[in-house]
């Protein structure tokens, strides 16, 4: 979109060139194209429509037409529902809608759509709405997926008091029909030795009902649809007058009055034995949803059916019923009014995990005394003694704690006894316990990080107030700076642990792969840790790695790996306790073991450690801090690696051992091998006369304020032309530059230094929030030599300057390791 944007012929409409967008318009644009979420501005007296990226897919075929369109011309079909809410934002009031249903025009046809939205006004230079600002997300999916589950169940609970195969198949029918809209449903009784098929129940919208049994050739519907019948797939025909299966065909589609077909079959052993097809006399878009509500109340029309007729052979001839009930894909058994075991299938003694002698004869209750008080077994006993059916989910648990979900639906006997059909559904409930844990860990992380966050606010807010009054000694300013100084730190520590597990899960991370000797990382990791442990004052045992040891890999992260595990080490472990640190080479693989003496885990926790938000317990102060990814990032950057991560713990209180294995490198070329580099002689300090660029006047001055203190000319400015002009008479050694300024941002701003013969010299530092590598590329692209990212840790922007006083800036440059190491 920002390609497009700029390839646009603006002059062509209200807008005009882009020059001339006032500055409000341009920063909406801005942090528009930089949401993932999507979003649209209309903007001006006509709402001339702009949207970023993730709008694409809510604009279908529209994009990219509709850009520069009118907002009432972009979706002309739902217009008059959203000119109110439009109205009510342009009259300065937000507007806040959820799950709104709409009828869009996408992918040639109507169709339904959800979606949670919100209009913003946007206000002008002089105050007045300009225009609005949309954040609109499609719910489409959930919804859909809540109707259906109501749906299903509202399916299930029509068919379970049916006695005869009719009413099922005309219910589920007629449901069905209701739910898409359709204009006919009809059940298809097919004949596949012969060709053909009969329709002996149809429902139509309209009531009319079919006076004879109608009996189609299958081949005069066209050879491709019959086939992909055959092999048990959902035919979906949005268009008969357009689809290439019904080519040669169409006659018989135009007869039926069938503009667009989805059909369900049901293929038994090979064979094509029954079809659900679903028809509307104009072309439609059969969307997901529909295909999968359709399968699923065919599947439970053919098997309510199946076993209403079942059950009532059963009535009649119970030898008859051995065969079918064996035949289905689900679990029968028989009892009679004493509760004995007459009869169980195949089927149901697989779920149940015994042989036929084990059952067959016996009393229920003897064989699963653990069902008695169950879901299930009240069911049972309520159908035995109400004489209605009755359904219910009952879970098993066997012998070395597997556990057995089941679904289990009763009918009455007419002798007195229970006929139960229950299918395994283990597999479901397994994917419904997971995501109701991944849910719950998902708010428990929410919570945390909403407490992790506003914990250090507290003595930041507090020391800014003391620093307010006044009146304050050297002493304790130092202490409020320092207080304000190590809570800024942590905070950016939580939020850069954020952006790098974002980056590494999402694939976003690119390694330096380079040799590195393993004893190099165990130091430097152990180093950034040291003051962590001496200040709980454990004891810290390192064993290092043998001489030589090498692995091929990105140092940084290397030590990003090995300091996460040994400070989650010292976190929990008690003060004044051992920490064992190990690095050895075994065979080809580099094996590093941290060993604790601290709360342990147990082996629940063991498994699922290195998950996301997964942390161990702890008290309600969240003394230990964190959010819980820091092993989450260390498996991620392991396996990055080639390696492999785990944790084992003999139990709560009795520590836990981590252990990384890394793949050796052999024959590789160590840096120390490599011919050393003579370091420069320090430089005798000098004063440089720094600009400041930042349109946050608070950040900018409290920034030249500590340049100031350090004995650097400063000169600070909020406006980037004000600061060209400034700088051709200042003549700055460095310039610190913010890139999100208005009406110009910091990397043209360097273009425009670098131009100027006055600051062609001058050191350029972009000082800015945006920290992707990508944002890091575009700014040394544009001329800066170095890219600090905010919060700018201020001891590695003095180097920077000592550097400049050392030695004269060249033009173009690279981003230093510090530089990264200091943002990422």
């Amino acid at each position: 979109m920002p390609a497009l944007l700029r390839r646009h012929d603006w002059p062509a409409t209200a807008l005009g060139p882009t020059a001339t967008w006032p500055p409000a318009l341009k920063t909406a644009v801005d942090m528009m194209l930089h949401s993932s979420f999507p979003m649209f501005v209309a903007w001006g007296p006509e709402l001339v429509f702009l949207y970023n990226d993730a709008n694409i897919p809510l604009l279908g075929e529209r994009h990219p037409a509709v850009l520069g369109a009118r907002l009432s011309d972009v979706w002309p079909e739902v217009w008059p529902y959203l000119v109110p809410m439009v109205d009510r934002a342009l009259s300065g009031k937000p507007v806040y809608h959820e799950d709104m249903e709409l009828t869009l025009r996408r992918h040639g046809y109507a169709e339904r759509a959800t979606f949670t939205f919100s209009f913003a006004p946007l206000h002008g230079a002089g105050g007045e709405i300009a225009g609005l600002f949309c954040t609109c997300m499609e719910t489409t999916s959930r919804v859909m997926a809540e109707r259906r589950a109501a749906f299903e169940l509202r399916v299930s609970d029509a068919l379970r008091p049916l006695l005869h195969p009719e009413e099922v198949i005309e219910t589920a029918s007629g449901l069905l029909g209701r739910e898409l809209r359709a204009a006919r449903v009809l059940y298809a009784e097919m004949d596949d030795a012969l060709g053909h098929f009969s329709v002996p129940h149809l429902w139509s919208q309209d009531g009319r009902t079919l006076s004879a049994r109608p009996r189609f050739q299958l081949a005069d519907f066209g050879p491709a649809m019959a086939a992909e019948l055959r092999a048990g797939s959902v035919v979906r025909i949005d268009d008969s007058a357009r689809d290439v299966r019904t080519a040669g065909f169409r006659s018989t589609y135009v007869n039926e009055r069938i503009g667009a077909l989805l059909a369900v079959p049901l293929v038994k052993r090979g064979r094509l034995t029954a079809c659900l097809a679903i028809h509307t006399p104009h072309p439609r878009h059969w969307s997901d949803h529909d295909a999968r509500l359709a399968r699923d109340v065919a599947e439970r029309t053919w098997s309510a059916a199946e076993a209403v007729r079942a059950q009532a052979e059963l009535r009649q001839e119970r030898d008859r019923s051995r065969y079918i009930f064996d035949a289905i894909a689900e679990g029968f058994a028989l009892f009679d009014r004493h509760w004995t075991i007459l009869q169980m299938n195949a089927e149901g003694l697989r779920i149940c995990g015994m042989e036929a002698d084990q059952v067959i004869g016996r009393n229920h209750w003897e064989i699963f005394p653990e069902s008695l008080d169950t879901e299930g077994g009240r069911m049972y006993r309520d159908v035995m003694r109400s004489r209605s059916a009755g359904s219910a989910e009952y879970c098993r648990v066997f012998p070395g704690g597997r556990r057995v979900w089941s679904e289990i639906r009763a009918y009455p006997t007419q002798d007195g006894g229970i006929a139960s059909f229950f299918r395994d559904i283990t597999d479901r409930k397994l994917a419904e316990d997971k995501l109701m844990e991944a849910d719950r860990r998902k708010d428990e992380f929410l919570a945390m990080l909403a407490h992790e966050l506003r914990n250090p606010l507290a003595p930041i807010s507090a020391a800014a107030e003391l620093l307010k009054l006044g009146g304050m000694d050297e002493a304790r300013v130092q202490q409020s700076s320092t207080i304000i100084g190590r809570q800024v730190r942590h905070m950016t520590r939580l939020v850069d642990d954020l952006l790098d597990v974002s980056r590494v899960t999402r694939g976003l991370i690119t390694l330096a792969r380079v040799a590195v000797d393993a004893r190099v990382v165990v130091d430097e990791a152990v180093e950034q840790v040291r003051p962590m442990i001496d200040a709980r004052r454990q004891q810290l045992a390192v064993r290092l790695p043998p001489h030589g040891a090498v692995v091929l890999g990105d140092k940084a992260r290397l030590v990003q790996v090995v300091a996460n595990v040994l400070g989650n080490a010292s976190k929990y472990t008690p003060e004044g306790r051992q920490i064992d640190l190990r690095a050895e080479c075994l065979g080809p693989r580099l094996v590093l073991s941290v060993r604790d003496e601290g709360i342990g885990m147990d082996r629940e926790l063991t498994g699922r450690v290195f998950d996301l938000f997964t942390q161990a317990e702890r008290s309600s102060d969240r003394s230990q801090g964190g959010l819980g990814l820091g092993l989450a990032l260390v498996k991620h950057l392991v396996e990055l690696h080639g390696g492999t991560v785990g944790c084992t713990s003999p139990g709560l209180g009795k520590g836990s051992t981590f252990v990384i294995t890394l793949p050796l490198e052999h024959e590789a070329l160590l840096p120390e091998d490599l011919p050393a580099l003579e370091a420069p002689e320090a430089a005798a300090a000098a004063r440089l006369k720094v600009l400041v660029v930042d349109d946050n006047a608070d950040a900018a001055e409290m920034l030249g304020m500590l340049l100031a203190s350090h004995g650097h000319e400063v000169v600070i400015e909020h406006d980037p032309l004000r600061a060209l002009e400034r700088a051709r008479g200042v003549r700055p050694d460095v310039c610190l530059l913010d890139i999100g300024l208005p009406g110009m941002d910091g990397k043209e701003l360097a273009r425009r230094l670098r131009a100027q013969p006055e600051t062609r010299e001058a050191l350029l530092v972009a000082v800015t929030g945006y920290g992707q590598q990508q944002d890091r590329e575009e700014a040394l692209a544009a001329g800066f030599q170095h890219h600090l990212v905010k919060p700018v840790n201020f001891d590695h922007l003095l180097a920077v300057l000592d550097d400049a006083r050392a030695a004269p800036p060249v033009a173009t440059a690279t981003a230093t390791a510090a530089d990264f190491s200091a943002s990422a």
